[in-house]
């Protein structure tokens, strides 16, 4: 049974066609790369899949299970893009990783020493321990998404959705998440990770899926970055004679 199971979903927003019969299967222990350009419904089918948006056709499921119960056991864990979180709220990255343990705490929200260790071991984890105290929006970029990662890790969701977590990101960042997931994935989690940096495609994921508002492939890697393929999802033209390697560069501008 897969992990992420998808099926014939259509999602709009008022005459808007943001998803079109979307189908799609995501083994666990794999980290599954999402490509696409802004507007190719991305975004809406993460939030679907952790069922913030309903769908107006097909289904979702989660281990077995609709998302509603997914979410409740507390099997998923969600890093949004940066601008769906409010980056003032009075909150520390403490904070913002025990939320990934409210589900084990009870109606009081209280923090047992099970609790404290967990968020310790994933503040270790994405190298944040010394920042554990700081409000959230004064880290950086990179920190930030760092921190939202430490959550699901400290969750112990077994399937991660990560919307755009390298963008506006350092270096750094980038590589620690990358190692991290690429950890996650081989520990059993599933990992679905929407990216515009192709160039790192290969060394972070297992597959990819490339979407325009309906899922125009999925496959290995290497097949998706073809030229041919990525003209399919960016509209960028590929000559008939492009080798496998001349892969368009598609930057996050541009996508």
């Amino acid at each position: 049974m897969s992990a992420i199971e998808v099926t014939g979903v259509t999602v709009r927003y008022g005459e808007v066609l943001a998803l079109d019969d979307v189908s799609l299967s995501v083994e666990a222990g794999r980290v599954t790369g999402l490509i696409g350009m802004n507007g190719s419904g991305k975004s809406t089918l993460f939030k679907t899949i952790i069922s913030l948006v309903r769908p107006a056709a097909g289904q979702v499921r989660l281990d077995g299970m609709d998302p509603a119960s997914a979410r409740r056991k507390g099997l998923i864990g969600y890093v949004p893009q940066s601008e769906d979180v409010d980056w003032t709220f009075p909150v520390s990255v403490r904070d913002v990783v025990m939320m990934g343990r409210y589900g084990t705490q009870g109606f009081m929200r209280r923090a047992r020493p099970a609790d404290r260790a967990a968020v310790d071991e994933a503040l270790e984890r994405v190298e944040l321990t010394a920042l554990a105290d700081r409000q959230i929006g004064q880290l950086s970029g990179g920190q930030r998404k760092r921190a939202f990662v430490a959550r699901g890790i400290a969750q112990g969701a077994g399937i991660l959705l990560l919307d755009e977590p390298f963008a506006g990101v350092d270096k750094r960042s980038e590589a620690t998440i990358v190692r991290l997931l690429r950890e996650l994935a081989a520990a059993g989690s599933t990992v679905l990770v929407s990216t515009h940096d192709l160039h790192a495609l290969p060394t972070l994921a297992d597959e990819a899926v490339l979407l325009l508002r309906r899922v125009l492939f999925h496959g290995s890697v290497d097949e998706a970055l073809k030229p041919s393929n990525l003209a399919r999802a960016f509209g960028l033209d590929a000559s008939p004679d492009s080798s496998p390697d001349s892969s368009p560069d598609v930057s996050e501008d541009a996508a």
